[in-house]
C-alpha cells in the first residue's frame, strides 16, 4: 500500500480523519468509522455475489458481518493505476478468536452454524451460474501433485534429513489419501450431495473477531458453494492439530454446531473424509516442491515429525468420529 492507493479513497463519498497500515490493507477512520481499504483478490464478477451475500445475510439474521462500501459512480471496487482492483469495508475494532479458549471457540463455531442457516441461496436467485465447488476433484489434484513429488523424490540423488524421513512415511501417506479419495467419491455419487449452501471459505482465527462480547465476521473474498461442512472443518482442524486430536475437543465442537444447525448423514459422511484426508502431509510435500530445494529449513522436518507422531491419535479420533455419528 502506498500514497497512490490512499489517493484513490477520494472516489467513496467518506471524509478520511486518518489511515494507518494493516496486513496488506489501510485501515481508515473515518466519518462512517472505522473501515478498511485493501486489494481485492477475486475475481471482478465475484464480488457482485460477495456483496450480495452479504446483503441476504444481514436482512436474514443479526450477524455482525463485513458491508461493502460503494463508489461515488456506485461500483464495488476502484482501480489503481496498474488496474490492480480494490475494495472499501467495514471493519470491526476487536481481537481475533483465541484458539487456546475452547469456550470462545464454541462461540466461533456456534456463530458459524448461525451463518449457515441464512446462506443456502438456492431459492433467492442469487446463486451465481457456476459449478459447485467438489472436493474430490480437489483431492485429485492433491494426489497427482502428491505423485508427481513421489517421483520426484525417488529419482533424486543425495537427500537431506527431511527428504529421507518424508520417503520413509510417503506410501502410508499417499495410499491414504488415494482411499479417502475414492471412498468420498463413492458416497457423493450414492448419496448425491449437491451442494447448493454459500460457506464463508476462509473460517479461521484471524477472520472471525470478538467485539463487545460477540463474534464478527470479516473476509468473505473466499466464499464459495460447497457443503457446510467445509467452514467447519477448517476451524476444527487447526483445534485438533493443536489438541492432539483430542475426542472431547472434536466431539464439543461439533456438538455445538449441532445444536444450532442439523447436520444431515451427507454432512458427517462429508466432514469424516476431510478429517481423514492426509491434508497436513500434502501441505508439507507443496511447500517443500515449490520453494528452494537447495536449502530445507528445519521446520520441515520438525512440522513432518510432529505430524507423523499425531497419526496414531488422528486415526483413534476418526475411528471414535465415525463410531458416534456414521454408525
Amino acid at each position: 500500500m502506498n500514497d497512490r492507493a490512499v489517493s484513490l479513497l477520494e472516489n467513496y463519498d467518506v471524509e478520511v480523519l486518518r489511515t494507518w497500515k494493516g496486513r496488506g490493507a489501510i485501515l481508515c477512520e473515518t466519518n462512517r468509522g472505522t473501515l478498511i481499504f485493501k486489494e481485492y483478490l477475486g475475481s471482478r464478477e465475484k464480488v457482485h455475489f460477495h456483496d450480495a451475500l452479504l446483503a441476504h445475510i444481514k436482512e436474514k439474521s443479526e450477524l455482525k458481518i463485513e458491508s461493502i462500501l460503494k463508489t461515488k459512480e456506485g461500483t464495488l471496487l476502484i482501480d489503481d493505476n496498474d488496474g490492480t482492483p480494490h475494495i472499501l469495508k467495514t471493519w470491526f475494532e476487536g481481537r481475533e478468536c483465541n484458539v487456546r479458549d475452547m469456550e470462545e471457540c464454541k462461540m466461533a463455531v456456534k456463530t458459524l452454524a448461525s451463518l449457515h442457516q441464512v446462506s443456502d441461496l438456492r431459492d433467492t436467485g442469487i446463486l451465481i451460474d457456476k459449478v459447485p465447488f467438489q472436493i474430490d476433484k480437489e483431492f485429485d489434484k492433491h494426489n497427482k501433485e502428491l505423485k508427481r513429488v513421489r517421483k520426484f523424490l525417488k529419482e533424486k540423488g543425495q537427500k537431506s534429513d527431511f527428504e529421507l524421513q518424508l520417503m520413509r512415511t510417503y506410501d502410508y501417506f499417499l495410499n491414504i489419501a488415494l482411499q479417502v479419495t475414492e471412498e468420498l467419491r463413492f458416497f457423493i455419487n450414492e448419496l448425491k450431495d449437491e451442494p447448493g449452501m454459500v460457506c464463508h471459505g476462509d473460517y479461521q482465527y484471524h477472520n472471525i473477531l470478538l467485539t463487545g462480547g460477540k463474534m464478527s465476521l470479516i473476509n468473505f473474498e473466499k466464499c464459495v458453494i460447497d457443503n457446510p461442512v467445509r467452514d467447519l472443518y477448517l476451524f476444527m482442524r487447526k483445534l485438533l492439530e493443536k489438541s492432539n486430536w483430542s475426542e472431547a475437543v472434536g466431539e464439543g465442537l461439533v456438538n455445538v454446531y449441532i445444536k444450532e444447525r442439523e447436520m444431515s448423514k451427507a454432512d458427517h459422511i462429508q466432514l469424516y473424509y476431510r478429517l481423514a484426508y492426509p491434508e497436513k502431509f500434502w501441505k508439507i510435500v507443496n511447500f517443500y516442491y515449490n520453494s528452494g530445494k537447495a536449502w530445507i529449513s528445519g521446520k520441515n522436518l520438525e512440522k513432518l515429525e510432529k505430524l507423523i507422531n499425531q497419526e496414531k491419535e488422528k486415526q483413534k479420533f476418526l475411528e471414535g468420529y465415525k463410531d458416534k455419528y456414521l454408525s
